[in-house]
């Protein structure tokens, strides 16, 4: 037993102090980021904002909406290889800059998404996805992908700490996704005890990455635009956005009137509804690591994205960063022990 006692943050505990700026307005914030991929060579340039790879959100409507913002979106893995073949052949080609298929570790998976990408050869990413990414069989499914696929771009998680990190890149990932957790419809940490807080979990492991010229995405934990910008400043290259997403007209799902109000279904990937309706039900030997909520209908996401970039670029003007690459350079976080004043929220 060993007890580290360094303390560890997440967004609720840090506000970012402001700094001396020569901008003038939001519009003069450029949110673009240019990347060159550590092991696909890949070169990618969009605002580094990503749809998770969840039944309700990572879906094929919601790629149509976020690419016209040059925003990502990983497909969830549930889709059939017919339905990926069609969705595939309706792109143009700078439209596979803007998606990843999703894939788990089985070699029913790996059979599938090597027929995907041998019928479709302009896929350029690919997620693989699992809850606990610190598995010695995880680390030889990355290393199959990278060697059956040199040129792919390789997303990779789940994992908290920077030596997992730097192992799953030097595996042959060129992002891994941080984050166990902090989710809003997951209960990993109330299931198992374990996690690690999420602003702490991206400042280690991007720097762990960034050593070996890899990248990282902060995935979960935020709740409000200011989160997003929290996960830039702490380093992450793109953040991956769930429960912001959800309840849309782009999301899974009927719309659900309960009461004079409309909402729309949202779970955790490990909850049980997700296994009964992708495995038949929730095996003896484990349990439930995720929540079914029901959240309030919100329209199109169009006027979210919008919110979560308006509020991205006044971070951006409030601590004098021209560019989000420049961000975390100008960001210095306060321990905080209240983020605002809730005084009149219901």
């Amino acid at each position: 037993m060993r007890i580290e006692d360094e303390v560890k943050l997440d967004f609720k505990d840090v506000l970012l102090r402001p700094k001396r700026s020569s901008l003038n307005s939001r519009s003069q914030v450029n949110l673009i980021r240019d990347f060159t991929f550590r092991n696909s060579g890949h070169k990618w340039s969009g605002i580094p904002i990503m749809a998770a790879n969840m039944d309700t959100i990572g879906t094929f409507e919601m790629f149509y909406e976020l690419k016209k913002e040059s925003l990502f979106t990983c497909l969830h893995k549930h889709y059939d290889i017919l339905q990926l073949n069609e969705f595939c052949r309706s792109l143009g080609d700078s439209d596979f800059d803007y998606f990843a298929l999703s894939t788990g570790t089985s070699e029913n998976d790996f059979n599938k998404i090597k027929t995907v990408i041998r019928q479709n050869p302009k896929v350029s990413f690919v997620c693989v996805d699992v809850a606990n990414g610190y598995s010695v069989h995880f680390s030889d499914f990355v290393k199959k992908i990278r060697d059956e696929f040199p040129k792919i771009t390789i997303i990779a998680g789940n994992v908290v700490t920077a030596e997992m990190t730097e192992q799953l890149i030097l595996d042959g990932a060129d992002i891994v996704k941080i984050g166990i957790g902090p989710g809003s419809v997951c209960t990993t940490r109330i299931q198992t005890g374990v996690g690690y807080p999420q602003l702490s979990a991206i400042i280690e492991c991007a720097d762990a990455a960034h050593g070996l010229k890899g990248h990282i995405i902060g995935d979960g934990g935020c709740v409000c635009p200011g989160d997003v910008a929290k996960a830039f400043g702490g380093g992450a290259d793109f953040v991956m956005l769930g429960g912001m997403l959800s309840g849309h007209d782009e999301c899974t799902g009927a719309i659900i009137e309960k009461d004079g109000k409309k909402y729309k279904e949202y779970y955790g990937m490990s909850s049980q509804k997700a296994m009964e309706r992708y495995n038949g039900g929730l095996a003896h030997y484990r349990s439930s690591e995720g929540r079914e909520v029901k959240v309030p209908y919100r329209g199109p996401v169009e006027n979210t994205i919008r919110d979560i970039l308006g509020g991205v670029r006044s971070t951006c003007t409030y601590v004098g960063a021209a560019r989000l690459k420049g961000l975390s350079r100008r960001t210095t976080f306060l321990k905080v022990h209240s983020q605002f004043n809730s005084s009149l929220i219901d």
